[in-house]
């Protein structure tokens, strides 16, 4: 659940970068930092606690710079503490990482390198990667090139295992940063004159909506005016821009206390939005488009597989009711943590939905890609356009219910509801449900807004 954000631009980092921590507090931390190069210098803050508590140490030492990286940890390696906070140095002192994710081999890469005369100042695993990327760069002979520091950042992530979404800066190299994401999100943000890497859109979005969201094995080489996207493995990565949907003014608190207040207040708004365009009185039922499938395809389905984590899961649930008593359908429910360990029988009729709020939960990425290695068509239900199961799946819905921001899920719930029952419509339709059955349920579903407002009032 940690926080990233990396700048590289003409405007003073600092307050770009706090601002961004600050966006993503949301997602939970135990401690927080920056790091920028300054005047030929890398500076360090960094502090356990909130992020008030870094505000506080840099408002009596801002560094001044126009590159830098900042970081929300919650603790996996080591206690909480301003020392264990990220970012994390190399041992030359000149290489800065930040980083998501577990590095699971890191103990025999920290005895490996202490050995060859390393000394570490933390317990995290990150100082471990940080060191080795650092060791490998320092090795390579005469003048180093940004391209020295990608070759050393794809040589270290080859002999690591584990997850990984980081960002880091070099001294010897002062417009540049590098990023790479396997297993936690990781998004290039696109601007004039600058360029962005962050673990959510909703750090940035108040400074560009032209975002790439990068895939699995993605390394990113980011300038002022140029970025670089290649793969682990050296050759060209492809890769789409795509703009955010929401609106910086979509992310702020408006005049409610705190984000979940005002995300269950928006849940009459993400329930209409679910619903915009997809409802036929004509037909007496709902238009999936985008589950790439015609009637016939549909109707050959025999048995339905939801999947999903947390409350997703608790959607799939309601969404099995909702299904087998519209369309006469067998429906279950899997936990995606525990779908790829499941020798589950599935015939070949099985249809198979990932249920994510963000589209990037690991659990439900991990099902969903069991699923299509095991051959069964995959759809997903997700909020975020551009995220990897949206990506990877074979089509699906998406539920237009613009940012969650607060922990606990309130509009993307009753959104993803609202999408299931479009579906147990749309399959009831094609099966048995009458023209009048269905008029009664797009009725139902059409006033389903106005009595939550009243719920709500």
């Amino acid at each position: 659940m940690c926080g990233i954000i990396g700048y590289i631009g003409q405007a003073e980092a600092t307050p770009i970068l706090m601002d961004g921590l600050r966006r993503l507090e949301y997602r939970g931390y135990d401690s927080a930092g920056i790091a920028l190069l300054s005047d030929g210098k890398m500076e360090i803050r960094k502090r356990a606690g909130r992020i008030n508590n870094l505000a506080q140490l840099i408002q009596q030492d801002a560094p001044r710079g126009t590159i830098g990286l900042g970081h929300t940890r919650w603790a996996t390696h080591g206690g909480v503490t301003d020392a264990n906070a990220h970012p994390h140095l190399d041992q030359s002192g000149k290489l800065a990482l930040i980083h998501n994710g577990v590095i699971e081999n890191y103990q025999s890469i920290r005895d490996q390198l202490i050995n060859q005369g390393h000394q570490f100042r933390t317990e995290t695993d990150t100082e471990v990667l940080a060191h080795l990327i650092g060791r490998i760069f320092d090795s390579k002979k005469g003048e180093k090139s940004k391209g020295d520091l990608l070759e050393a950042l794809r040589e270290a992530l080859k002999q690591v295992n584990g997850t990984y979404g980081l960002a880091l800066l070099h001294v010897d190299l002062p417009d540049v940063v590098l990023a790479a994401r396997r297993g936690s999100p990781l998004i290039l943000g696109i601007g004039k004159g600058q360029n962005f890497i962050v673990s959510d859109v909703s750090a940035i979005v108040g400074h560009t909506r032209d975002v790439v969201y990068l895939e699995d094995y993605d390394l990113v080489t980011l300038e002022r005016d140029h970025f670089d996207i290649v793969s682990l493995a050296g050759t060209d990565a492809t890769f789409q821009v795509s703009k955010v949907e929401f609106t910086h003014e979509d992310a702020e608190k408006g005049a409610y206390p705190h984000y979940m207040l005002k995300e269950i207040f928006e849940q009459p708004g993400a329930v209409r939005d679910a619903m915009r365009g997809r409802l036929s009185a004509e037909e007496s039922t709902a238009k999936l488009g985008g589950l790439n499938m015609s009637s016939r395809e549909l109707r050959e389905v025999d048995r339905i597989v939801l999947t999903g984590c947390g409350s997703a899961f608790h959607t799939a649930l309601v969404g099995e009711y909702l299904i087998e008593n519209l369309a006469h359908l067998p429906t279950e429910c899997e936990f995606a943590s525990e779908f790829r360990y499941r020798n589950m029988p599935m015939n070949k009729d099985t249809l198979v939905f990932a249920i994510s709020q963000s589209g990037e939960t690991i659990d439900t990425l991990a099902a969903l890609r069991e699923s299509k290695r095991k051959g069964h068509r995959t759809l997903g239900i997700c909020n975020n356009v551009g995220s990897t199961i949206a990506r990877e799946s074979d089509g699906g819905v998406y539920m237009h219910a613009g940012p969650e921001i607060g922990v606990a899920a309130t509009k993307s719930f009753t959104s993803q509801i609202t999408c299931l029952t479009l579906l147990a419509l749309l399959l009831g339709r094609i099966r048995h449900l009458s023209s009048s059955q269905g008029i009664d349920a797009i009725q139902a579903l059409e006033s389903l807004p106005d009595k939550i407002r009243q719920v709500l009032a």
